[in-house]
């Protein structure tokens, strides 16, 4: 019986094509703007994700998100050096600095400056070069990707004659003379501008002179210290907003979620595709079934009790569901993969997959709800009526 439910369904080709590519388009929606949104947070805290070293962000109590930058006093870095519990404490600078490049166009770019010592706070990977060149004079690194788009040299609108700034090279940033030393792989941020790191002290003297120069505190703990009872006892001697790794992505994440549109937009586009998907496959799934009532009336006749009809039912709506999942959730993937190298922002984690799937399933157990109920008021004479 099982079998000759499929056969019934894939028997209509068009209702069957029809069922498939309105799951595969709902699917495709979901998943795929579902995966942008999840790529487009990811990036708001890949910043922090990449400055490893530190478990612990010390700044001002008004800092919102990692690229809220309110900059603190120098003093104040003193100040958290000298609590208990605290391993090392170094500054760090992060700012937005012009630069202007060897071919005379100018570039907004994010300068940050790291611990003239140890350097923590730099690059998670090196390419090119190595992160101790920047104690060199005037030494800068920079991404691999603001290398080979914003900061190459040639024709950036064309993409003609296009030559990624590389070792050697010479930028001016805010009227200060610096030259590249090493390129970096850096994670994409939500900020498009080009990643420069250098020094603290340099990165000070890059920027436009304030009062107050230092954005961020990175802060290690002693071991056996717990991370957010130091964050605790920093705030309460200083004053200062304290955050574990962890809890300053949560305050990003929380920020762009609650602060701008980004869930709305993204969320009336995944509810469309719900809908869209809901509409088009239980109207199609709910024709299919009324077009082979003949079938199922034939089936009661013969003695088949509901359970059996019911279960016909379910079986082709999980198999179209199934393959319209297949085919939409392959299609987000190879978009993602395709943009992996440009703009677009892409994350499928194996928790949307299964919540894909999930509310696919969804999708089409609703449909086959609109078609049981029909059956199980069919009435097994309507053979002789047909």
């Amino acid at each position: 019986m099982l079998r000759l439910a499929i056969k019934i369904l894939i028997g209509d080709k068009a209702k069957y094509i029809g069922i498939i590519i309105g799951l595969s388009f709902a699917s495709l929606i979901i998943s795929q703007q579902s995966g942008t949104f999840l790529g487009l947070i990811g990036r708001t805290y890949n910043f922090i994700t990449d400055t490893s070293q530190p478990n612990i962000w010390v700044m001002d109590p008004k800092v919102q998100y990692v690229d809220d930058v309110k900059p603190m006093k120098s003093t104040q870095l003193y100040r958290v050096k000298g609590i208990e519990g605290v391993k090392w404490a170094v500054p760090m600078y992060k700012g937005l600095i012009k630069a202007r490049l060897p071919n005379g166009n100018y570039q907004i770019c994010n300068v940050i400056g790291i611990d003239n010592a140890t350097l923590i706070g730099g690059p998670p990977i090196m390419l090119k070069g190595d992160l101790t060149d920047l104690r060199k004079s005037d030494s800068i690194i920079i991404d691999k990707v603001g290398a080979e788009t914003k900061l190459a040299e040639g024709s950036t609108n064309t993409n003609d004659n296009i030559t990624p700034m590389k070792i050697g090279d010479i930028m001016e940033i805010n009227d200060h003379y610096a030259v590249v030393v090493g390129i970096c792989k850096a994670s994409r941020t939500l900020q498009s501008q080009p990643m420069i790191y250098t020094t603290y002290r340099r990165a000070i003297r890059f920027a436009p002179p304030e009062r107050k120069m230092l954005t961020y505190i990175l802060v290690r703990s002693k071991k056996g210290v717990d991370p957010k009872i130091l964050c605790k006892k920093i705030h309460a001697i200083t004053g200062l907003a304290a955050y574990t790794s962890k809890d300053f992505k949560n305050a990003t994440i929380n920020y762009f979620l609650t602060k701008t549109g980004m869930l709305i937009n993204f969320g009336i586009t995944v509810l469309l595709g719900f809908i869209i998907g809901t509409t088009i496959a239980g109207q199609t799934f709910y024709n299919f079934t009324l077009d082979n009532l003949k079938y199922f009336g034939t089936f009661k006749a013969m003695g088949a009790h509901n359970k059996i009809l019911i279960k016909m039912v379910l079986l082709q709506a999980t198999w179209v569901g199934l393959i319209g999942f297949s085919i939409g959730i392959g299609c987000a993937s190879l978009i993602g993969f395709l943009g992996r190298q440009t703009e677009l922002s892409f994350l499928l984690p194996w928790q949307l997959f299964l919540s894909s799937l999930a509310t696919m399933f969804f999708i089409c157990s609703t449909a086959a709800l609109i078609s049981i109920r029909k059956l199980l008021k069919l009435e097994p004479a309507i053979v002789f009526q047909m």
